[in-house]
């Protein structure tokens, strides 16, 4: 039986950090290595309390063992992904993801995980971003892959900032990756992985699986996060801009 993990540093408010464990340990995960950036003791305990979770409390301790804790998040996710991936292996299959991005399929992940081809290293789902809601409920827009065909639909959708924004996505519409587990020297970045000179080996495409990202999924929220955002987060100054031509913004 093909099993599979994610690996995860996240900060936010209990009732998601919850929400986001239970959610994928009912799509069949059977492990999540979670690392707490704001360790909250009662968080803490309860997700200790599962079999299937391993957490961390990234506090004093654990950084002052890894030579200072790293300014900027990114840095302090890839030693996170890092530390879980040289773990004893207890998936054949782990993926790097956020507290607002969830994996979803209408058949069992592990199932599409285990047709893969014994040469596929990785394989990237791609995401679908929740358009603002209120409610309970989310709706989440897609993007075709072509990227001449993803631009045409973003600007007949997003008249005003289309032409800005990929496939008319606030976020990243890079996806995220499942990589096996086992190999040595894997490095692990946010929307890649690189084994020797070689940037996502033997890598295809999942498209039975899906990355649902609540990037924005009230105004509330967004606003909330976007001075970070601009500060630290995606929507730094000095990013590329996510639409590849003359004169895009950033």
């Amino acid at each position: 039986m093909t099993r599979w993990g994610i690996v995860s540093t996240v900060k936010a408010d209990a009732r998601d950090i919850l929400n986001f464990a239970a959610y994928h340990l009912e799509r069949g995960a059977h492990r999540l290595y979670l690392y707490l950036d704001a360790p909250d003791p009662a968080v803490f305990d309860r997700l200790a309390a599962h079999p299937k979770i391993k957490v961390v409390a990234c506090d004093d301790n654990w950084w002052a063992k890894r030579r200072g804790r790293p300014e900027k998040h990114q840095s302090r996710q890839f030693l996170n992904a890092r530390h879980a991936y040289n773990r004893r292996v207890e998936v054949d299959w782990l993926a790097h993801i956020d507290v607002d991005e969830f994996l979803i399929s209408d058949t069992p992940i592990a199932r599409h995980l285990a047709a893969l081809r014994p040469e596929t290293l990785c394989a990237r789902v791609r995401p679908m971003e929740a358009l603002q809601s209120d409610g309970p409920e989310h709706v989440f827009k897609a993007f075709p892959l072509p990227q001449a065909d993803r631009q045409r639909a973003a600007e007949a959708c997003f008249p005003t900032w289309g032409a800005q924004l990929s496939g008319g996505f606030l976020s990243h519409v890079a996806g995220k990756l499942f990589f096996r587990t086992g190999l040595k020297g894997l490095q692990i970045r946010i929307h890649n992985i690189t084994l020797g000179d070689a940037q996502n080996p033997g890598q295809v495409e999942l498209p039975q699986i899906a990355l649902g990202h609540l990037h924005a999924e009230s105004w509330d929220r967004f606003i909330s996060a976007y001075r970070f955002r601009l500060a630290r987060g995606s929507y730094r100054a000095e990013l590329k801009p996510q639409v590849r031509r003359d004169g895009a913004q950033s």
